[in-house]
């Protein structure tokens, strides 16, 4: 098991294979993920708990606990945790490189 400290919160990754990557999100309330999209990287997301917006490249959808969105490659997204601290279960594919990042909170660069 690995965590990550991140601006907006941090990852709990809990498994790493070949083949998938099972990782906790925990989103601070107040925090976004950036603006993003992957190339090749697959994303199922679950919401553990707490209510937040998935913003997708041209709408928002109010995700609340228990719901799933799924996010294949190409698709514009930001998580915004607008309201409290959010919990989420992400499983996908293998490729945890595979970030461009169209907007970020944190002034981190693009890849």
């Amino acid at each position: 098991m690995k965590i990550v400290k991140k601006p907006w919160g941090k990852e709990t990754w809990f498994a790493l294979t070949k083949k998938y990557v099972g990782k906790i999100l925990f989103i601070k309330k107040g925090h976004r993920l950036s603006k993003q999209y992957h190339k090749i990287k697959h994303e199922t997301i679950y919401t553990l708990s707490g209510k937040y917006i998935m913003e997708l490249k041209n709408s928002k959808k109010f995700m609340k606990q228990n719901s799933v969105i799924v996010i294949p490659p190409k698709k514009i997204h930001r998580m915004y945790a607008k309201f409290c601290d959010v919990t989420l279960l992400e499983v996908s594919t293998p490729e945890v490189w595979d970030v461009v990042r169209l907007e970020d909170d944190y002034g981190r660069g693009h890849r």
